[in-house]
């Protein structure tokens, strides 16, 4: 253990972790350590002989187990980032552990007396809102962990709990060998059933030759990883081959081999719906709703379905146009398919409004675009950013920075990770290795991580984004953003740690900035040239960013409501397909296509915590589209503005309830027209 960098004080540059030292073989000892360590904290805690207090019972709980909240983000940011047989291997035998060590907590009687004593006599202990708080997450905590169940059903939730875990590993592990293990070759420029390159910008070119000379291949190959699938998509002329692909992403964890899912959903289910029964709640759904803005299932659906009843004919328009505008180009069917979508889409938006992709992404690059997120928070935010070359990172192509505030104050170290390796989960996401929380008197900052999947650069390209991949950025960024500028007491309610349905607002509220005028000249310019991007380009631009949203708004929808449909109600033991046609008859415009499925790759909700949430990326909608309003209202730079959403939203975190920290910021309640109006679903 001596050697073992993780138990040793981080020596790295802002106590970092040392990811140059750091190997699969550390975590178990250290995970292990650390939890001795930590059961014997919590020891001390429950068998405390003096009178419990909000100190030395809620205080002292919140600070117990430091080690090993050391330790494990970092695990599993290394599973996401940069995976391994034998670091998903440690990841499956240290689930089980630390699912064992949370129950230990939560299922310890001492511990749970002590708490309840010190909740029941809240109103008398004159605590600030962020004491408040911490209190009562603690005790709900404690309470819907299974505190209060009998001896028997505690240990019938531990065994709940650590299948719980595993499944959602599983699923992962699934998904991520479904999406690294396929690939689309193409040798031949000159196939008998067509020219399969037509239609492919240069930069797809090159990126599909790059990835076969990766793999010691000729020719071109595209994977489903989100950089490759979606330009194909776009501008692939050969429809026959759109299609394999398409049919390749839709059945991922549905093909009835090793990486199947469908088994996995319906012990997932099943498992949630006994837990949350377990703990008194009707559904899982009810359970999960209970400590988030929206309550309960049966609000999230009301609010779906109102949505719906604007989205829905938007959608059915939009198929319509589409349709039209296919069969205008030669599409010899009067049935538009999910694989022509994006195809006509593509061009459907380059004639209409003269912009797409291939004519954005020039202005776009990575380094440009970053360069302009900078200068949008120093503006916003008096932020400034520095490069650093010394602090270890888990992967060469990995930036980091250390970030300051308007003082020269250390805000944050944000590491930076954009392109797409075998080992990487697909997709977009922040995370923390360590969040910010006060230690006495020492304000303690977090190091915080995005990740995202862009189009990586070649040898004669830098990496030029599209306009939705800049929106990601943006929108990961705002992530990092609400823990980079938290300032909390304790980590419980520090950054990130708020209500799930709260959790989008700064993240997508970030992705309005994308389409200002005055924020686009800050960073679009030509990679080559350096010039600005055109004003006619921007004006295009912001004329088509509700292009086909009636189908976007649609989908999501979809996506909410099947959530739903698995959560929000006892399982029905229906199959996986039976469970998606009874949501699609409500919201789908585009025919089904046999042998494919949502959910099985719906990783969201049955692997990344979304579960019975899924409704909050539209629910956040409402919440970004009114909050932005504001800065429309009196300047997208106003500073007066630009402070209240840092000190009454972004500096927060948890330490209050959404509503309340909304109604201080906008001065009422949300309102839903201006995400309905900037979706161009009102007028």
């Amino acid at each position: 253990m001596i050697d073992n960098p993780l138990v040793q004080p981080f020596t790295a540059p802002f106590q970092t972790p040392s990811y140059d030292k750091i190997k699969v073989e550390h975590f178990l000892p250290a995970i292990k350590a650390a939890m001795t360590t930590g059961r014997s904290e919590i020891d001390a805690i429950a068998n405390n002989p003096a009178k419990p207090t909000f100190e030395n019972t809620i205080v002292a709980l919140e600070r117990a187990g430091e080690q090993l909240a050391r330790i494990t983000p970092i695990l599993f940011h290394l599973n996401a980032a940069e995976t391994t047989p034998q670091l998903q291997s440690t990841v499956k035998e240290a689930s089980p552990l630390l699912t064992e060590y949370g129950n230990d907590i939560s299922l310890n009687e001492n511990l749970f007396a002590r708490v309840k004593a010190v909740w029941e006599i809240r109103d008398e202990l004159n605590l600030d809102a962020e004491g408040q708080m911490l209190l009562e997450k603690t005790y709900k905590s404690f309470a819907r962990n299974g505190a209060n169940l009998s001896a028997a059903d505690k240990e019938k939730l531990r065994e709940m709990n650590k299948e719980l875990s595993q499944l959602s590993i599983l699923f992962n592990e699934h998904n991520l060998a479904e999406t690294n293990e396929y690939a689309l070759e193409i040798t031949d420029e000159n196939e008998s059933d067509g020219a399969p390159l037509a239609g492919w910008p240069d930069y797809l070119r090159e990126a599909a030759k790059t990835e076969a000379e990766k793999r010691g291949k000729e020719g071109w190959i595209f994977t489903l990883q989100a950089p490759s699938y979606g330009p194909f998509l776009q501008y692939a002329d050969h429809r026959d081959l759109r299609k394999k692909l398409w049919l390749a992403f839709a059945k991922r964890g549905f093909n009835g081999d090793q990486n199947d899912n469908q088994t996995i959903i319906a012990k997932l289910v099943n498992l949630r719906h006994e837990k949350a029964t377990l703990l008194g709640y009707q559904t899982w759904a009810d359970y999960v709703l209970e400590d988030r803005m929206a309550e309960n299932p049966q609000k999230v659906r009301a609010f779906e379905l109102n949505v719906l009843s604007f989205a829905k004919p938007a959608a059915e328009r939009d198929l319509q146009e589409l349709t039209a505008y296919a069969k205008s180009q030669g599409f010899p069917e009067n049935v538009l398919q999910r694989w022509d979508a994006s195809y006509y889409a593509e061009k459907l938006k380059k004639e209409k409004y003269a912009i797409n992709d291939e004519v954005l992404k020039p202005y776009f690059k990575l380094e440009n675009v970053l360069d302009g997120l900078f200068t949008l928070t120093n503006k916003l935010y008096g932020l400034t950013f520095r490069e650093r070359n010394d602090i270890p990172t888990w992967h060469p192509e990995v930036k980091t920075y250390e970030i300051l505030d308007e003082k020269g104050q250390l805000l944050a170290i944000w590491y930076g990770d954009y392109f797409p390796r075998p080992g990487k989960r697909a997709g977009a996401w922040n995370t923390d290795t360590r969040a910010q929380h006060f230690e006495g008197n020492q304000d303690i900052r977090p190091h915080v991580i995005n990740v995202c999947n862009f189009t990586r650069p070649t040898e004669t390209m830098p990496s030029l984004l599209t306009f939705r991949e800049v929106e990601t950025l943006f929108h990961e960024f705002g992530h990092a953003l609400h823990s980079m500028l938290s300032h909390a007491k304790y980590e419980t309610i520090s950054g990130t740690s708020v209500a799930w349905d709260f959790v989008e607002l700064p993240s997508q509220f970030m992705e309005n900035f994308c389409r200002e005028p005055e924020v686009l000249k800050l960073f679009a310019k030509h990679y080559q040239t350096g010039a600005v991007i055109p004003a006619g380009f921007i004006e295009r631009l912001r004329a088509s960013s509700n292009f086909l949203a009636g189908l976007g708004t649609a989908r999501q929808i979809n996506l909410g409501l099947t959530d739903l449909a698995w959560h929000g109600q006892a399982p029905t033991g229906e199959s996986v397909l039976e469970v998606e046609a009874k949501v699609a008859a409500q919201t789908e415009v585009y025919p089904p296509v046999p042998g494919t499925a949502l959910s099985t790759a719906f990783a969201h909700i049955f692997a990344g915590g979304y579960s019975a949430g899924y409704y909050s990326y539209l629910w956040s909608e409402v919440l970004d589209a009114d909050a932005f309003d504001a800065f429309r209202e009196k300047g997208i730079f106003n500073p007066d503005v630009a402070k209240s959403f840092r000190e009454n939203i972004l500096s927060k975190g948890g330490s209050e309830k959404a509503d309340v920290l909304y109604r201080r910021f906008r001065g009422r309640d949300p309102k839903p027209e201006p995400m309905l109006r900037r979706a161009g679903l009102i007028q």
